[in-house]
Order: C-alpha cells, then structure tokens, then sequence
C-alpha cells in the first residue's frame, strides 16, 4: 500500500488527477510525520506556516491509518471547509469511498420536541414569528439535516431559533417521542459508522467534558485527534471546564418551564398555571435580582469576585434565587404528575409535555448545583461576573487547565496530533536552547518527557522577503499616551494613501477602534470605510472583499481566521502589540499563579501570547504566492522594549523598515505581476 506522501506527491493520484494540484516539499514532511504519529502514539506538535496545505497533510494519513480519528477545528468555516471541500477532493482523487461525519454542536439542529412545544404556546402566534416560522416550515420539508445553517433566510440573532434549537440541558434522550425521527440522534449515529469525525474544539471538549466521572458523550470513541488552529485550545477549553449561569440560560429554563406547565395544564384542567404563575414571576423577580446586585459590585464590565464578595446583599440574593429555583422544580414535578399519558387523546403532545417538565425539573438541580459551587469557591478556580454584549453571566473556571489536557488527552488518546500557523516563538535571550514550543507545551502540560513528543516547525513556503514589508516606525508617541490614537490615526491615513486602501486597521480595543474609524473617517472624507459591528462579520468581509480598496477596522476577532487574498487586502495596520488584558479575571489569576510558582508572569504569560497573536495579525496579509503588501505595527514599544526583539524574530521574514519614504519605495517597485494578479 502507497504511504500517505507517496498519494501526495509529485507522481500520485493527486498529481495525476487534480490539474492544479502542486507537490509541496513542507506539506509532505508534515504528512510523514502525522503517519508516523498515528502508528507509532505519539503526540506530535506541528507549526505549519501559511500555504503548506497542512489540511491534506492531516487528512490522507487519517484516512489511511485504520484507526477511528476526529478532526477538531477551531472555527465553523474551517470544519465546512474541511467536509465539504477538502474530503470529497481526496475522494475524488483516490478513488476510493471516504466514510466521514460531520458533527456540530447539538445547538446547531432543530429540537423536534421544542418546536412542537412552541407551536402548542401562546407565543408561537405572536406577529414577530410569523415569516420565520413559514421559512421554517418549507425548509423542513426539504432538509436532511436539520442544520440551522442551512436556514439562509432566517438571521442568526432571530429569537426563533432559540426556541426551537436542541441543547445539552433539553435533550431528552432515547425517552424522547420524537427521538427516532431527531437530528440529532441521526447526525451521531453517522458519526458511530464513520471513520473520521470532524467537530469543532468547542464540541470536543463539550464531549470531553462530559466524560468526566459520567458515563455520557457526545462523540463517539476514538483512538487518535487531530486538533486542527491549536492555539486555541485553552481558551475554548476555558469555558468547557468551568460554570458558567448565565441570564440567557435561566430565561431558557423559565421558558421552557412556562410552555411545559401551560402544556400539562391544557391537558389536564386542574393544572394550568401558565405565563402567571407566582413561581415563575418569583423566579424571574429572584435571578434578575441577583444580576442587579452583582452589577453593583464593580464599575467594570467584567471582574473578580472572591469568596469573601458573597455577603450581604450578595448573598440575600443567592439564597432568594435558590429557593426561587427550588420551589420551580416542585411546581415542575407536581405538573409532570398531573399528566395522564393513557387516557390523553393528544397522545404524543402529551409524552412530550411530560418529558419537558421532567427536563426542566432536571435542569433547575443542576443550575443550583453550579450556582453553589460558583458560591463555595474552591481552590485553584477563579470566579468572575460579566456584563456585556453576551447579557450578565457568573463563571468560574480552573486557573490551570495543563493538569486537563495532560490527564484527559495526552495520557489518554494514544496518538494526538497538534497543528496551526502560530504555536511556535522565538526562545527568551535567557534560555535560548529552549524548544520553540515551549510556551505551547507548557500551557498544555506537556512539560518534561512522561509523554513522547515529536516536534516540527515548516516554513510558509511564500516569498515574504520579497513580497512583504514590515513597518515599524520609532517617532510615535507610546501607546498609553494622550497624543497616540491622533497621530496613529494621521499615520494609518498616509498609510492607506499609499496603497490607496485595501486595508486592515486592526486594533486591540473597542474604544481604540471607535476612535480610529471616527479619525480616518474626517480625514479621509471619499474612502469607502467599513467597520465591525455595522453588519455580521461575513458580511463586512464579503463587501470588503467586493469593494476592493475599501478599509476596514475592526478588533481581536478579526486577527485571525479572516481570510481576503488577493489585491482587496494589501496593506495591515496592527495598532499595538496586542497584550493580554491584565485586569481580566482569568489572565490576573493565571498571572498570580506563575508569581506563586517563583516565574515572571510577564515574560511567561504576556509576551509568548502576544508573539502568537501578533503571528495570527500578520498571517492576514499574504494568503497566496502572489499576495504582495506591507503590514504595519504601530506600537514604539516593539523598538523600545527588552521583550522587542524576541516579538520581532517570531514573525515571517519580510523586508523591515521604520521609514516611511521606504515604504512607498517599497509599493512602487512591488513587481505589477504580484501586484496586480488578483
């Protein structure tokens, strides 16, 4: 049988078959060492820059190793990409059938049960769910999956699919009635039979963390995982491995509790509370109660709150929000009892009206479990409050997840494979024979030599040196300063001047980006100007992409996974090294951690993350051989600094200058090849 390289390369079937298909030496060492990985159960940490193709790099070994693999991306886009793309190439190519299953959170697909509850509620026939539930019903018609994103015509924020979206918390199971007819349980039995499973980090550690001391998952048994954009994974692991009771999540619970009690009632006529009922105004009254009071905490928008916080007020209020909770729970058991499942002729509404209530009566243990462990505190967990975009949300999480993923992962799954453009950094001046993964290990427990390690660092095959320049000017004043944002704003326009816009403002804040967007906006009065928030992120990206020498400003969530090649994005203004926030809750406990243990939080913590974000920034820039342009940080700091240098040497090799005048040169003389092919 042909190793995965030999399929892979210059004289394979993919070579033979695909006309544009290119042989790439990176791609085919990293698809040796993935091979080797998977036979030989060892964890291999892969830093594959941009354009290796480290996506067939993974996927050929997979499917030729015989083992049982999942494949975990970071993002949507690329787990689609990966299925619907990447897979039926290989197929394709090969000639030989791939059995791969797509899975995406349970949340994704449409709950039969819920939308048959909905249907039956007094809400469903309010005007503002008239269209949608109309495109919802021709849509149901036609899908096979029940996958939301399919649902083009209905927007993602649009309140229906929140009431008719499966979940963890209102997934009845093998009990449910319309459980041999459910999406969900048909998307998972695909998975059972497939060999190679692609998931998002999101549902695997959903999954991961449901194994815990429970016998329940969510993915079905595996041998080996490929996590794909692994410089993600602790903090998505983050939220997984924590409590989080948020707004949303009670309003869902005293939905669902007033559509399952108005439900039993309608069919039994000595139980019909309904939207009235005291319990569920009093637990409505009790949790918005205990927002308010933690609101007045703190001034800011999201911060600490130690064990010694709840007294009180505080305190008060976690109680009436528990007996509140308490009290819904017996009202639930007393309504599930009041349903006479025999004698009922809405026989199935019937099932499912007592399947709700006993889920609901479930779901209120579990959140006053959480609240009170939130409460407790415990060591080595850090508790927090927020209150923003997302609505007010309690949480409280491990301060180090290393122990996890060592425990639950490394020791655990016999081959794990690590890949993205952006785990490696340059060694601090004073331990410069360190791996360059040793911030990445170190994150992931994977200190010392307990567990076999392979490590491979691939160059981005583009040519940066030619196609790229750095600028990194020395005459603007320090970030922190009065005068920064004016005179980066100033420096941004002559920047865009220059490429005449096909431009990124990336910047680190909302409040930077507020104040960059209104700058260049004034002084750049006929520049097509774009910025995040005004549409869905999609969205500003295709009409930047449509525009072609549009600017666009945005923060953190567009320094990675945006991709524009081609002329539309030439120019990247990075406005400051993008730090960790020092007053987020987690990244202070994470800090005080390392204090503890005799390190300096800063050069372990602050600058290896910021030299990986910074990596993500840049790798918006060349997307291609012929992508061409010049990215921009504008922060003195990288010049002034000790940590400097160390940032610098984690970027690609372009051309550097802190010179204007040389960056024009630079735009003038990009060859009109480059420059012009897109």
């Amino acid at each position: 049988m042909a190793t995965a390289a030999e399929l892979l390369g210059p004289d394979g079937p993919l070579a033979r078959n695909l006309p544009a298909y290119e042989a790439r030496p990176a791609q085919l060492e990293m698809t040796r060492a993935v091979e080797s990985a998977l036979s030989t159960d060892r964890v291999l940490i892969c830093e594959a820059g941009t354009g290796t193709g480290k996506s067939l790099a993974y996927l050929v070994p997979a499917l030729l190793s015989g083992k049982k693999v999942v494949v975990s991306t970071a993002t949507r886009a690329l787990e689609e990409q990966i299925f619907w793309k990447d897979l039926p190439l290989i197929e394709r190519a090969l000639g030989v059938p791939v059995r791969a299953a797509l899975m995406k959170g349970i949340s994704n697909y449409v709950c039969r049960r819920r939308l048959a509850d909905f249907r039956s509620s007094e809400n469903s026939l309010r005007p503002q769910y008239a269209r949608s539930l109309a495109m919802l019903d021709d849509w149901l018609v036609e899908t096979d999956t029940g996958d939301l994103a399919e649902l083009a015509g209905v927007r993602e924020d649009d309140p229906l699919r929140r009431e008719i979206s499966s979940s963890s918390e209102t997934r009845v199971g093998a009990g449910c009635a319309y459980f041999d007819e459910c999406y969900v349980t048909r998307m998972r039995r695909e998975a059972e039979s497939a060999q190679l499973v692609v998931v998002n980090h999101h549902l695997f550690f959903a999954d991961l963390a449901l194994r815990g001391p429970h016998p329940a998952r969510v993915i079905p048994d595996y041998d080996a995982v490929i996590f794909d954009e692994a410089h993600q994974l602790e903090d998505i692991a983050t939220d997984f491995f924590g409590m989080r009771v948020s707004r949303a999540r009670v309003e869902r619970l005293l939905g669902d509790a007033e559509r399952g009690m108005t439900a039993a009632g309608a069919s039994d006529p000595l139980f019909s509370p309904g939207a009235n009922s005291p319990t569920l105004q009093n637990a409505r009254l009790a949790a918005e109660g205990l927002w308010a009071e933690l609101r007045r905490q703190s001034r800011e928008e999201r911060f600490t709150l130690p064990r010694d916080a709840w007294v009180g007020a505080l305190q008060d209020r976690y109680h009436a929000l528990d007996n509140a909770l308490e009290a819904l729970g017996a009202a639930a058991s007393t309504a599930s009892g009041r349903v006479t499942i025999g004698a009922n002729p809405r026989g199935r509404a019937a099932v499912a009206a007592l399947e709700a209530l006993r889920m609901v009566e479930a779901r209120v243990e579990v959140i006053r479990e959480e609240l009170a462990a939130i409460v407790s505190g415990a060591p080595g967990r850090i508790t927090w409050f927020e209150m923003g975009g997302h609505g007010a949300v309690l949480s409280s999480t491990p301060v180090d997840l290393s122990y996890v993923f060592r425990a639950r992962i490394f020791e655990t799954v016999p081959s794990v494979v690590l890949t993205s453009a952006t785990l490696s950094i340059a060694p601090s001046t004073s331990d410069p024979t360190a791996s360059p993964f040793s911030f990445f290990r170190s994150r992931m427990g994977l200190r010392g030599e307990a567990v076999p390690v392979t490590e491979l660092v691939l160059e981005s095959p583009f040519d940066f040196a030619r196609n790229a320049l750095l600028y990194t000017p020395k005459d603007l004043p320090a970030p922190g300063s009065d005068a920064f944002a004016e005179m980066a704003g100033h420096r941004i326009a002559e920047l865009i001047a220059i490429t005449r816009g096909g431009c990124f403002v990336l910047t680190t804040s909302l409040r930077s980006m507020a104040a960059l967007h209104a700058h260049l906006a004034r002084s750049l009065p006929g520049q097509r100007i774009f910025v995040q928030g005004a549409a869905p992120k999609a969205a500003l990206i295709a009409a930047f992409r449509a525009a072609g020498d549009a600017v666009l400003v945005a923060t953190m969530s567009f320094w990675e996974g945006v991709d524009v090649p081609g002329r539309a994005l030439r120019l990247v203004v990075l406005e400051k090294i993008p730090f960790l926030v020092p007053t987020d809750p987690v990244v202070q406990a994470r800090s005080q951690e390392l204090e503890r243990s005799g390190e300096n939080p800063f050069m372990r913590l602050h600058v290896p993350a910021a030299a990986i974000t910074l990596k993500q920034g840049f790798g918006r820039l060349i997307r291609t051989r012929d992508d061409a342009g010049i990215v921009a940080l504008l922060d003195p700091r990288i010049h002034q600094k000790g940590y400097g240098p160390r940032l610098l040497a984690a970027l690609p090799p372009a051309r550097r200058t802190t010179d204007l005048a040389e960056v024009r040169d630079f735009w003038a003389n990009v060859p009109a090849l480059t420059r012009g092919s897109h």
